[in-house]
């Protein structure tokens, strides 16, 4: 018999504890996809799948809605966005490695690079289905020969945001807190939200940045 109205909820709730020493990655789905990724160490929720996963993807929302405005100040949100998501566990570093790069690839340039591709004929004059026709099959470095010949584009000069998608970190950085007597800066390394649109396939990113996987 439970004790309380918390403790009733409670005995209804699933042990749902994520194993430790796995990385977490929340994998929002919409018309792109969006990931969160915890570190290995992190205890947020006390790793429980179900509470990471609703606090996420509510969170994720609410951000959505409030921004609408600020990126579509000329068009209304017709409708209150719904979008799913769930959790996944990956075990090493390289493997949440690999897997983001892969996701920069597959949902980034090569989702862009086919839309781009497709708008730029639809706005030529072609039918969506045409189009379509056309792309079909259609290799990537044709894709960048496409728009070169056909409409002047370089593919490769598009602004980072659309070829490689956003990229929000955590980096430790060295920043000046103070002065001392002599006026010389005092500094101290400190944790900083980074925000930019960076190439992490292949090592270069990681190796510049180390301490994105490394532990707490």
């Amino acid at each position: 018999m439970a004790n309380s109205k918390f403790e009733y909820v409670k005995e209804f709730e699933t042990d749902d504890r994520l194993p430790p020493s796995n990385w977490i990655v929340v994998r929002i789905d919409g018309c792109h996809f969006h990931h969160f990724v915890l570190k290995e160490t992190s205890q947020f929720y006390q790793r429980r799948a179900s509470k990471i996963l609703s606090l996420t993807v509510s969170y994720f929302t609410a951000v959505y809605v409030m921004k609408w405005k600020e990126f579509f100040p000329h068009k209304d949100l017709k409708r209150p966005p719904f979008f799913d998501g769930r959790v996944v566990c990956y075990p090493r570093a390289k493997i949440i490695r690999d897997y983001l790069s892969w996701r920069q690839v597959d949902s980034g340039h090569i989702n862009n690079q086919y839309n781009t591709c497709f708008w730029m004929l639809v706005k030529s004059g072609k039918t969506e289905r045409e189009a379509q026709e056309m792309l079909k099959g259609m290799l990537s470095k044709d894709k960048n020969e496409l728009l070169f010949q056909q409409f002047g584009a370089n593919y490769d000069k598009l602004p980072a945001m659309f070829r490689k998608g956003s990229c929000v970190y955590r980096d430790k950085v060295e920043e000046t807190v103070k002065f001392d007597l002599t006026g010389n800066p005092v500094k101290r390394i400190r944790k900083k939200v980074v925000l930019g649109h960076f190439d992490i396939v292949g090592p270069n990113f990681w190796r510049e940045h180390p301490e994105i996987l490394e532990e707490d």
